[in-house]
């Protein structure tokens, strides 16, 4: 049997220390001998030592080997281990006591304590030399030298083995060295023998790993799937330092912290992870790092272990065809199913387990690709029917015997089921039943529904849940960023790192699997309470949530969600309401469609934030932060269940550091996205997690002379409603027809009373022109009526036509008013001039040029200078009127700005008339009298009219300022002018025919003619019958 021996020989070595101390050296021997003679090992070195300054102090046997077969196996003797250098050439020495290695191997343990030292120390300039070449005789000068400091100093130690130097570097001159110390030393020694090394080469600095320190209890491998286990590290001392636990895989290190699979505790004297889930992504080599640092020295005092996780994988399971299809009952399928698993170290055992309709199973040779590797086996299916459907399953067991099963139904289409036909790259499908393609280059697979008919069954749509394998990494990596495998603010980082640069380019994720994947990484990260996001992770996740509202990417927000389940865009916001509430945000950059902005208030101040030109004042109790962020394009996605209002703002969003209850008052300046029409009502909401759906209460709207602005008892998201249809005045439909047609009854009954006394009546000049304008003004306000009347419904009209009939009433309703300014500027003229009389035809001319030139020319500048009669400029097709867009502006102006001027003049006209009948009552002679009887007619007339025709349009102007969302006032007012508007022929034919003696007497006495000579014609024809 073979035998290692450790000599651990003591002794003064003036080629190592200087005389201050004792100097150590180790000796190893490999000797084949006999168990009997160990006990003269002693004996029979003696004679080999020659120094008397040499003596055998402590031999050790470390291990203990014997050839088997071709090979030669070696076992560590009690403390003892393999050396970290044959961990890493054969990692299944690792942990374990026994080792193969091949024939005549020298492989060898070491000691439990035994310690390894390698480092970096900075020499100052005066050691060039040892950047030379190696063979140069400064090289070697230098490098004796520095060799030769190093070995006065630390071959002192207890247990010093082996000192070299391995490498020499610039960055200054830097010497890399390697130190293997037999047994164990304490750390406050080794830093004591570092300073004096520092010491005498002036002031060198030391950068030192140490490894036998620190002590690690560890499992053995391989460690099973699922398992639980805690990896300690042990001190001899209180270095006065917090460990580090670090886990190295796939040339990444991480730090392990506490999480949702492990635990890091620590004591002075020992520091313990506990693993709760080990799985593939807790393989890898764990080391705990004690770093102590000074101005020369810095020491990482580590201990490491490779741990090789025995895994159990995810199976995915399929068969060829998925659908297997008898056209007959004798038939014989051959069936080829398929376990598909991530690729891995791991070799499995496959077992494979049939029941219902099966023949033997053929195992087939198993299939490997880059990423996945695939077990097939296949089968028989007979085609007779049965009452169980066939079912296959495969088994995979692992190292340490665990199992994982998949299995999978074997659903045939008998000879006479419905199926749905093959189509495209969908098999037959039995009615009933889903058909499943996985995606290609994507995770995920693509579903469709075959519908069991009445006759034959019919392919539903498909449903996609592909997803990109950029969206698909970063989103399992936002699962587990919180497991404790590095910090949840790292881990964090990283993710939101990873999705700005996925969700940069819109084609990635311009479906909506992408989307909804890319919106469950945002919802994981919100959900981890104990983030907190620095500002610079605050920008990247705020830049690829701004990413996800791009316009381009409406589309793909659509879905036919479940009842029952929470929207996409509720997800969305709920999760980025949640980590801009989490976030360290100051002052960050706005994003293209989503801006935050962030104050800090003091208690019962007021707060104001901006964002996308959406002022917010805050009014709260307590003192904090507030945040508010707004949201472009996602008022278009978040659910809205009225269907009577839509959109009309962003989505803004409002948080306090503190929780605010009622305490708060918040107003909020919209920019509405679209102008609100007149009339058009508009609702401020908040949008309610319990009704999933915008809310009005707490809020209200601040009227339309404010109709961005919204008031708000409480912190939530805000958004502004408006209605898709203006509000109506009750009945305003019935009132219009009715006064309209009485109007018109009216107006045809005054111009036939007209007719019929007007020879009576015009005797004088003054009566001549009172009448003529009477008959004018009837036929403008007839003609307007029947307009008007006509284009009540202007939807149900031609745009043509509502232009036709707005230039109409504007002309009629204008000429109807001049005509009036004629008969006033005749009694004017009449009052100041007495002895002055108008000709009838001067007077015609006058009132024709004025009653309809002037009109014409208004109308028809207004009409040019609106694009032609533009719609929107000159008209609006939803009223059949002039346009106003504000006071003082629109085409409305062109009507509203003379009939003001001429009922002004009206006005002013009869004040002057009545004064000057007042101040002269006998100035008119009674040749006269007839010409004053007029002028009081007509001052009659105009005094009954003017009120009339101007209080309706002030009230028809009080429309167009007043809101009908104004309330109670906007309703008074709209009814006074439809009822004033709609009876106007009414009041011309009381206020110039029936109110009007003259004409009253005209009609009675032109009646009492017709009847007598109808009694006379009736008494003739009697007589003449009676005397035949």
């Amino acid at each position: 049997m073979w035998i290692f021996i450790l000599l651990y020989i003591v002794g003064l070595n003036t080629s190592q220390a200087s005389g201050n101390g004792n100097s150590t050296q180790m000796y190893y021997a490999k000797l084949t001998i006999e168990n009997s003679a160990i006990k003269n090992i002693t004996k029979v070195l003696t004679s080999f030592v020659s120094s008397p300054m040499v003596i055998i102090d402590n031999l050790t046997t470390t291990t203990t080997c014997q050839n088997v077969s071709t090979r030669t196996e070696c076992t560590c003797e009690q403390h003892h281990r393999w050396s970290d250098k044959v961990c890493k050439s054969n990692q299944e020495c690792c942990g374990n006591k026994t080792c193969t290695f091949p024939t005549n191997s020298s492989r060898m343990c070491v000691s439990d304590t035994a310690v390894t030292v390698t480092g970096s120390i900075t020499l100052k300039d005066n050691n060039l030399g040892c950047l030379s070449e190696k063979n140069s005789e400064p090289y070697q000068v230098c490098n004796n030298e520095v060799l030769k400091e190093m070995k006065m100093v630390y071959s002192t130690l207890r247990g010093f083995d082996i000192l070299r130097i391995t490498n020499y570097r610039t960055g200054s001159i830097i010497a890399d060295f390697e130190m293997t110390i037999a047994y164990s030393i304490k750390p406050h020694i080794l830093i004591k023998k570092s300073l004096i090394l520092s010491d005498n080469l002036q002031r060198a600095v030391l950068v030192l790993d140490t490894r036998g320190i620190v002590h690690m209890s560890v499992p053995q491998n391989p460690v099973c799937y699922n398992s639980q286990y805690d990896l300690k590290c042990t001190l001899q001392e209180d270095l006065k330092t917090q460990p580090v636990w670090q886990l190295a895989r796939n040339n990444k290190v991480f730090d392990i912290t506490n999480g949702t699979e492990s635990q890091v505790t620590m004591q002075p004297m020992e520091t313990k992870v506990a693993l709760r889930n080990i799985s593939k992504m807790w393989a890898g080599e764990y080391t705990c790092v004690y770093n102590q640092k000074a101005d020369f020295y810095t020491i990482s005092h580590k201990a490491s272990f490779k741990m090789n996780v025995s895994l159990l994988p995810d199976i995915g399971i399929s068969m060829a065809p998925s659908f297997p299809h008898c056209r007959k009952s004798s038939d014989l399928l051959t069936v080829r199913v398929q376990c598909e698993i991530e690729k891995s170290d791991e070799n499995y055992t496959v077992t494979w387990d049939g029941r219902g309709n099966l023949s033997a199973i053929k195992v087939m040779p198993n299939n490997s690709t880059e990423r996945t590797c695939t077990y097939a086996a296949e089968m028989i299916v007979g085609c007779n029917s049965t009452a169980h459907t066939p079912q296959i399953t495969c088994s995979l067991r692992n190292r340490c015997n665990q199992q994982r099963n998949a299995s999978a139904s074997i659903n045939i289409i008998y000879e006479n089921d419905q199926f749905c036909a093959v189509e495209d790259d969908w098999e037959d499908t039995k009615a009933g039943f889903t058909a499943v393609l996985q995606c290609k280059n994507m995770a995920g697979q693509i579903q469709r529904k075959c519908h069991e008919g009445s006759e034959k069954a019919t392919w539903g749509s498909e449903v996609s849940t592909c997803v990109s394998q950029e969206v698909n990494i970063v989103l399992q990596q936002a699962n587990i960023v919180d497991t404790g495998l590095g910090s949840l603010d790292g881990n964090a980082a990283h993710v939101f790192s990873l999705l700005k640069n996925v969700t940069n380019n819109s084609q990635t994720i311009n479906t909506f699997a992408n989307i909804n994947a890319s919106v469950q990484v945002l919802s994981a990260l919100s959900e981890r309470q104990q983030l907190q996001p620095n500002e610079s992770t605050a920008v990247d996740f705020l830049e690829s949530s701004s990413n996800l509202l791009e316009k381009s990417l409406n589309k793909s927000w659509e879905t036919k969600a479940d009842d029952g389940n929470i929207s996409l865009a509720e997800r969305y916001l709920s999760s980025v309401e949640q980590l801009i509430k989490m976030a360290d945000i100051k002052d960050v950059p706005k994003q293209k469609n989503i801006e935050v902005a962030a104050s800090n208030c003091s208690q019962g101040s007021q707060c104001v934030n901006k964002v996308f030109d959406v002022t917010i004042h805050l009014n709260i109790s307590e003192a904090g932060s507030v945040k508010t962020a707004g949201f472009k394009q996602l008022e278009n996605y978040l659910p809205n269940n009225d269907d009577k209002y839509k959109p009309n703002s962003i989505v803004v969003s409002t948080t306090a550091e503190s929780n605010q209850s009622d305490s708060v008052e918040i107003k909020i300046t919209f920019q509405l996205l679209k102008p609100r029409p007149r009339n058009v009502d508009i609702r401020c909401v908040s949008w309610d997690n319990n009704t999933r759906g915008w809310s009005e209460s707490g809020c209200r709207w601040d009227g339309p002379s404010n109709e961005g602005r919204c008031i708000c008892s409480h912190l939530s998201s805000f958004a502004v409603l408006m209605s898709r249809y203006p509000l109506n005045v009750p009945g305003i439909t019935e009132i219009t027809y009715i006064g309209l047609s009485v109007s018109i009854m009216s107006l045809v009954v005054s111009l036939v009373i007209e007719l019929i006394v007007w020879r009576a009546v015009v005797k004088t000049n003054m009566l001549y022109l009172r009448h003529t304008a009477h008959v004018n003004i009837s036929i403008c306000l007839l003609v307007a009526d029947c307009c008007f009347l006509a284009s009540s419904k202007p939807a149900n009209i031609l745009v043509i036509w509502c232009k036709t009939f707005t230039v109409l009433k504007h002309f009629c309703y204008l000429s109807m008013f001049f005509w009036m300014l004629c008969l006033s500027t005749m009694l004017l003229h009449q009052a100041i001039f007495l002895f002055h009389t108008v000709s009838k035809k001067n007077f015609l001319r006058f009132s024709f040029v004025l009653g309809y030139v002037c009109p014409l020319l208004i109308v028809t500048i207004t009409f040019l200078a609106s694009k032609g009669g533009a719609e929107g400029l000159y008209f609006s097709k939803e009223t059949c009127w002039l346009v106003y867009t504000g006071l003082m502006s629109g085409s409305i102006l062109a009507f509203v700005i003379p009939v003001g001027i001429i009922v002004f003049i009206n006005v002013i006209s009869m004040l002057v008339v009545i004064m000057k009948l007042l101040d002269h009552p006998k100035i008119a002679e009674s040749s006269r009298e007839k010409e004053r009887k007029a002028a009081i007619t007509v001052i009659r007339s105009v005094v009954l009219l003017t009120p009339v025709f101007g209080v309706t349009w002030m009230l028809g102007f009080a429309v167009l300022l007043l809101d009908l969302t104004t309330g109670d006032i906007a309703l008074v007012a709209n009814y006074a002018f439809i009822l004033l508007n709609g009876f106007q022929g009414l009041f011309i034919l009381l206020a110039t025919c029936l109110a009007d003696k003259l004409t009253r007497d005209a009609l009675l006495n032109r009646l009492k003619k017709s009847v007598p000579t109808l009694t006379n014609h009736s008494s003739t024809m009697l007589e003449s019958i009676w005397k035949k």
